[in-house]
């Protein structure tokens, strides 16, 4: 199947209809993977980019780790079953999913605790410079570390408030590091990964990439991009599972000079040999900290395995047909009930979601959960659809339009229950 990708090439809106949905799906060369996740025929599941789909395998695996390898094995595990190199075996894997060397990327910590170790050591690899460009409006945790990492050390955090292909005007000879989000995670903006690293790059700059809503869902080259530092999460698209580890990545040339702030044992290099004195590990194993979570870095890998499967340029056009289809769906929506559209029309700046505004966002987006159809919200005002290529089908799109028709046409989401705001938006 050759996905149509453009909104030009599309039908008209007239010619939008169920069959010829139906036909996308019966063309579409992923549809085999959709038989490897747990996904209920009558759930539509447009928030991969928040929480991914279970692996069907990643229940047999988890039996397995928890009855053989801990229930029977228990310590002897950690040799036998070669827990101890799960990170770096799965860092390999991911590796090839980033455009990274193998021994460039390892599975540890969260990707908070990552962000902080990899722009604090930044600092570090950057002697004389103070300053971390960022921009506002990235993901809450991203700043929030930056600012810690301002507070602990004294870098100076420059919040840049314009559009980012503007960013790199900011960057001058101060500057020790730039930290971006490649794919936004509320608009879906995806940015030039090699423009902005090149001229970061060019003042001297390192530059780090948070992937959380790219990897697994857009071709990521770093190496090609040369970029110094970045980091990941496990539990979108890779389907790792709920706060599943996350990743991070160090340039060959940068890993033998590299220090990081949490040296916890896990990161010296001879761990058992129980010294008092901190010796860092001489590879990757350096940025790690404490003991890797055994049972949820398993189960990550049985998602990062599924995605090592995955022909990447199909993906990307798979992704980019679905988000052109929904954005030519939901036009007559736009204009009738007021949506409008947040994430670029531009494909080449968009990531794997199509976000919408709308005054009463959260309102709509439960009373679509309502109807088995899951999105999400984020505040003040973002609707958010995923798109996550293994699953999703070109039908999910028809009947995702016309129930949330439905929704606006009849004010269902006009109702106190959908009102009622949740802990977890």
């Amino acid at each position: 199947m050759s996905f149509n990708a453009t909104s030009s090439s599309l039908p008209t809106h007239a010619e939008l209809n169920e069959a010829y949905f139906v036909e996308c799906d019966k063309q579409d060369p992923l549809t085999c993977f959709r038989d490897q996740f747990e996904l209920a025929d009558d759930l539509i599941y447009l928030n991969g980019n928040s929480l991914g789909v279970l692996p069907t395998a990643a229940k047999a695996r988890m039996q397995e780790v928890i009855a053989t390898e801990w229930g029977e094995g228990l310590i002897r595990s950690w040799n036998t079953y070669s827990w101890i190199d799960l990170p770096q075996r799965i860092g390999a894997k991911l590796a090839k999913i980033v455009g990274a060397k193998e021994h460039e990327v390892i599975v540890s910590d969260s990707t908070s605790v990552n962000l902080f170790k990899l722009a604090a050591a930044a600092i570090k690899l950057n002697p004389g410079r103070t300053k971390i460009v960022t921009e506002p409006g990235n993901f809450p945790t991203d700043l929030y570390i930056l600012n810690g990492v301002k507070n602990f050390i004294g870098a100076d955090i420059e919040i840049v408030t314009v559009p980012s292909n503007e960013i790199t005007q900011h960057i001058d000879e101060n500057t020790a590091l730039v930290c971006l989000t490649h794919v936004h995670y509320k608009s879906g903006t995806m940015l030039n990964m090699n423009v902005i690293t090149k001229a970061a790059h060019e003042k001297g700059a390192l530059m780090m990439w948070d992937l959380s809503h790219s990897t697994g869902a857009v071709p990521v080259n770093l190496n090609q991009a040369q970029a110094d530092l970045a980091v990941g999460c496990g539990y979108k698209y890779l389907n790792g599972g709920p706060g599943a580890p996350a990743f991070l990545y160090v340039a060959e040339k940068h890993i033998k000079s590299l220090q990081q702030p949490l040296t916890g044992w896990f990161g010296h290099a001879n761990a058992f040999a129980m010294s008092d004195e901190y010796e860092a590990a001489s590879g990757i194993e350096k940025t790690l900290c404490g003991t890797t979570p055994v049972i949820a870095a398993s189960a990550l890998e049985v998602g990062v395995d599924i995605m090592s499967q995955v022909d990447f340029v199909v993906l990307r056009e798979k992704s980019l047909s679905l988000s052109e289809h929904f954005i030519k769906l939901m036009a007559p929506l736009c204009e009738q009930y007021g949506f409008e559209l947040a994430t670029p029309l531009d494909p080449n700046h968009r990531g794997s979601q199509v976000s919408y505004t709308h005054p009463e966002g959260y309102a709509i987006i439960q009373a679509l959960i309502h109807q088995n159809i899951i999105g999400d919200f984020r505040a003040p005002n973002i609707l958010r659809f995923g798109f996550a290529p293994l699953y999703v089908q070109f039908m999910d799109l028809w009947n995702t339009v016309n129930t949330l028709e439905n929704i606006m046409r009849n004010e269902t989401w006009n109702r106190p229950e959908f009102m009622k705001r949740s802990k977890v938006t």
